[in-house]
């Protein structure tokens, strides 16, 4: 587990590119249902980006912690494999079983996380890691299949508001647990 912890952005920078190497398969069967799997590999070249080296922890504890550890190695990998991994895996399995447009699940998590970045960066008027791929992948990635599934899916405004709401919803817990994590230690 320790290796895991330590490792994990480095394997999932492997992952991405055995998963776009299939990629093509999910496009000849289906090109919406294909957007919604290409959502994890984005996502986890994204992931490469913002927690190699640790990026990313270190980034949070020391600008919103003042210091403090807010993140931790654990939670950072629970975030990124359950709340990431799991959230898109759900959504391209209910996308294909149950309704195509469940996979704006996936889509709209990519998307909140692109508007975070940015809107983090804006915010400190600094660089935050994740930021470049949440531009140049997560943004044209994340509209094209938003516009895609949407209409292959004939997504009206009750699908549109589930998928945003399952990823406001994922990344607001993220919030609420570096805020009680920063006044517990305070």
């Amino acid at each position: 587990m320790k290796w895991l912890l330590r490792n994990w952005p480095y394997a999932t920078l492997f992952a991405a590119g055995f998963l776009l190497a299939i990629f093509p398969f999910f496009w000849l069967w289906s090109i919406p249902l294909a957007l919604v799997f290409l959502q994890l590999p984005l996502y986890m070249l994204h992931q490469f980006e913002e927690h190699a080296h640790d990026r990313f922890r270190i980034f949070v504890n020391q600008r919103i912690g003042g210091g403090r550890e807010v993140l931790t190695p654990w939670a950072v990998f629970v975030i990124n494999s359950f709340g990431v991994w799991g959230v898109d895996l759900v959504s391209l399995y209910l996308a294909y079983f149950v309704h195509p447009a469940l996979g704006l699940i996936a889509i709209y998590l990519t998307l909140v996380n692109a508007v975070a970045h940015l809107g983090m960066a804006l915010a400190m008027r600094c660089y935050n890691p994740g930021l470049l791929t949440a531009i140049i992948l997560f943004f044209p990635g994340g509209i094209w299949a938003l516009l895609v599934v949407s209409q292959a899916s004939q997504a009206g405004w009750k699908m549109q508001a589930l998928g945003l709401a399952v990823a406001l919803l994922t990344h607001l817990l993220i919030v609420v647990h570096v805020r009680r994590r920063r006044a517990s230690l305070s």
